[in-house]
C-alpha cells in the first residue's frame, strides 16, 4: 500500500518547512538544507509514483466499449 510512502513525503515536507522560511529570509545555510531536503522530497515522492503504478498494474483489467 502506497500510504507508508505517502505518509513519508509527507513528514519531509512538513521537515523543510521551517528552513524554508529562513531561507526565504536570506538564511544561506537554510536554503542549502532546503535544497538538500528537496532531493529526498523528490525521490520520496518517486517512491509514491512507483507504488500507485504497481497497485494499478494488479488490478484486474476492464474491458474498453466502443464509443
Amino acid at each position: 500500500m502506497p500510504m507508508t510512502e505517502y505518509d513519508a513525503l509527507k513528514r519531509l515536507v512538513d521537515e523543510a518547512g521551517d528552513d524554508v522560511q529562513k531561507a526565504a529570509g536570506g538564511n544561506k545555510a537554510a536554503g542549502t538544507r532546503v535544497r538538500k531536503k528537496m532531493q529526498e522530497i523528490k525521490s520520496a515522492a518517486q517512491e509514491v509514483r512507483k507504488k500507485i503504478l504497481e497497485g494499478r498494474g494488479s488490478e484486474p483489467e476492464t474491458p474498453q466499449q466502443a464509443i
